[in-house]
């Protein structure tokens, strides 16, 4: 029986730091697949390695869980960081981090540089519409 709860335990744990870890981001290709198969639109997280904003946002706003469920919700989001791929589309960036709304269709609808609290963040998310 103690075994029984152990695993139980274990799996429990497991299962809730699913859930824990805040926006799963994608790659590239696995979010317009995704894209092609639920019509949500992309957001594009463009980082670079060592970005001190990129590191405060993720921590602020994409570590928060209902943050992150109101993005699962609503978008696909992809993470790229440009020390080590490209941006697809002929995307660029002048900072970072850049944020890219995209269709299936590879359209881009808007661009947003900076780094942003939630509130924020949240504000011009919800006027992200096709």
């Amino acid at each position: 029986m103690n075994k029984l709860w152990g695993v139980l335990l274990l799996a429990a744990t497991l299962f809730s730091s699913l859930f824990a870890e805040g926006v799963q981001w994608r790659s590239w290709d696995a979010g317009m697949k995704e894209a092609k198969a639920t019509d949500k639109i992309i957001m594009i997280d463009a980082v670079r390695t060592g970005c001190h904003y990129c590191v405060e946002m993720e921590a602020a706003v994409f570590k928060d869980e209902a943050m992150a469920a109101y993005i699962e919700k609503r978008f696909i989001p992809v993470k790229i960081n440009l020390d080590e791929e490209r941006l697809p589309l002929g995307l660029d960036v002048s900072m970072t981090p850049t944020f890219f709304f995209i269709t299936k269709e590879g359209v881009l609808l808007k661009k947003v540089p900076g780094s942003w609290n939630q509130e924020d963040f949240r504000s011009f998310l919800d006027g992200v519409k096709r």
